[in-house]
């Protein structure tokens, strides 16, 4: 069977309309493999920093109800898929499904996202079991990494959540996690916010 021949024109939009600010922007973070940050962004752009973070708030409202969502992490931003475009995505590239976190895995993994960076004595400490098989399950599925060693005695591996971590549970940041709270409704501290 034949492929139908691709038709890269776009007949309907002249091709000498400058783009604007937020449609160049937009652009560069689709390309991108990885989040970007605002710096390297304005030199791309050849504007300033200032310029580029005013353009964010603009771009994400433009985004909107469309099927791409703004994420940050780490100080960087990319393009991520909406939620709700999960399933027909998966049907269009034949994902197998996804395998599921238990109950342990997930556990853990609050525990990294909402205390970040968090060692293995403080997840053993907060589960009160060994979680070392927990830790590399979410390794292995790329939802949390090493990113460096603790201060403390024997220097523990520090772990923190992914760009991943965001796609997978729909969030644009971390400070989208939904706020924790006791049995008493105190609120509990959440990890230190991630640089702008």
């Amino acid at each position: 069977m034949n492929e139908p021949a691709a038709d890269y024109s776009t007949p309907d939009a002249p091709s000498d309309a400058p783009l604007t600010l937020e449609a160049r922007l937009e652009a560069m973070l689709f390309v991108s493999g990885a989040p970007v940050a605002p710096a390297r962004l304005a030199e791309a752009l050849g504007i300033s920093v200032a310029e580029v973070e005013a353009v964010f708030p603009r771009l994400e409202a433009s985004l909107a109800g469309g099927g791409l969502r703004l994420q940050r992490h780490r100080g960087g931003y990319s393009l991520a898929t909406a939620p709700g475009a999960a399933a027909d995505i998966a049907r269009l590239l034949d994902l197998e499904s996804t395998a599921h976190l238990t109950r342990a895995a997930l556990e853990t993994l609050s525990i990294i996202a909402y205390r970040q960076p968090a060692t293995r004595p403080l997840i053993d400490s907060i589960r009160g079991v060994n979680s070392e098989a927990s830790v590399h399950t979410l390794l292995r599925y790329g939802l949390v990494e090493e990113s460096g060693r603790g201060e403390g005695p024997g220097r523990p591996i520090l772990y923190t959540t992914t760009q991943e971590f965001l796609h997978h549970f729909g969030l644009g940041s971390l400070g989208e996690l939904p706020p924790l709270e006791t049995a008493d409704s105190e609120r509990l501290p959440l990890a230190p916010p991630e640089e702008p």
